[in-house]
């Protein structure tokens, strides 16, 4: 197991406990955040809002990607917002399943293709306001900005548009390909996202989040860190009053409402997210499949042997919940 010593060497002596003082035992005890009085409710209207936008994908097409075709896209979203990203459709015309897959807080500037195989169907989708396809005049693409956005207002947090943006890729991605099982990949501020979308849709059947943002506001908010986390705990300490706005859009809290197989991936030492938050994601789902990572938003020895343990156990999740639907 991994110990203090490690990352001493590995990140040097300077750098802060990242690990939170929390070995894995701790980090297996932490508890989501409750939802506060109409969290189910909120989170409810807000996603049959997102369902009730119409529209088309537009897509431009940008040539093959091994099997598949590679289309640089947009698509309607709330707010009267056109949300961008990338889609990879087999190019063979056959697709017996959808793979919506979130980023991290930096956005993307382009797919990702590890998670694409045989019948799959992958849209990236970029969050509103964030680069490289969905800027916006109106909103910052800086991350410690743009968490901020709204956040004085349940209604307004920009969060919940972003949970908005999941749904709405879902919606554009069905239309494309037709009803086919939908399945859920995020990292950080996208598996946080994640949390907080999945579990009021039921067109997905999986969900596979890495080192998830968002979870356990009550420790979060203790905690500094490199991350957007530590522009949200400076605002709270100077506007208490963004506390309550804060306790709809925990990911933990998220996370108690999901009844669908889960994969996490979580960390021991993560100084952008604090693995207390992620373990609180994970802690909420107890059957959920676990995977540790060592460290998290950090290089290290192995780390790239692990993101593609990762890469390979998430493709192996997917196959098995698409053959459990089969049955």
């Amino acid at each position: 197991m991994t110990g203090a010593a490690d990352f001493a060497a590995w990140f040097g002596p300077d750098a802060f406990d990242a690990t939170y003082g929390y070995d894995l035992a701790a980090l297996r005890g932490v508890r989501p955040c409750p939802g506060p009085p109409g969290f189910a409710e909120h989170w409810r209207a807000r996603y049959q809002r997102a369902r009730a936008v119409h529209g088309t994908m537009r897509r431009a097409a940008l040539g093959p990607l091994g099997a598949h075709e590679l289309y640089r896209i947009d698509f309607p979203g709330t707010d009267d917002r056109r949300l961008g990203g990338w889609l990879a459709l087999p190019r063979d015309g056959r697709v017996h399943r959808g793979v919506v897959q979130s980023h991290g807080y930096g956005g993307r500037s382009g797919p990702e293709p590890g998670i694409l195989s045989p019948g799959t169907a992958v849209l990236w989708p970029v969050a509103r306001g964030l680069p490289t396809a969905s800027l916006m005049p109106d909103l910052p693409a800086l991350a410690a900005e743009h968490v901020l956005v709204g956040i004085d207002s349940v209604d307004t947090y920009i969060l919940g548009g972003c949970a908005e943006d999941i749904w709405c890729a879902a919606t554009a991605l069905l239309n494309t390909v037709g009803q086919v099982p939908l399945h859920f990949v995020g990292a950080s501020f996208g598996g946080g996202i994640g949390a907080l979308a999945l579990p009021w849709d039921d067109r997905f059947v999986s969900g596979a989040l890495r080192v998830p943002s968002f979870g356990q506001y009550d420790l979060r908010l203790q905690m500094p860190c490199t991350g957007s986390g530590e522009a949200v705990r400076a605002h709270v300490a100077a506007h208490p009053g963004a506390r309550e706005v804060l306790a709809f859009f925990d990911a933990s809290a998220a996370a108690t409402f999901l009844d669908i197989p889960m994969l996490l991936g979580c960390a021991l030492w993560d100084p952008a997210v604090p693995p207390p938050g992620q373990f609180a994601v994970q802690n909420a789902l107890p059957q959920a499949q676990e995977f540790i990572f060592t460290a998290g938003h950090a290089q290290f020895p192995g780390d790239a042997e692990q993101l593609a343990a990762w890469g390979c156990r998430v493709q192996a999740f997917i196959d098995d919940v698409d053959g459990i639907a089969a049955r």
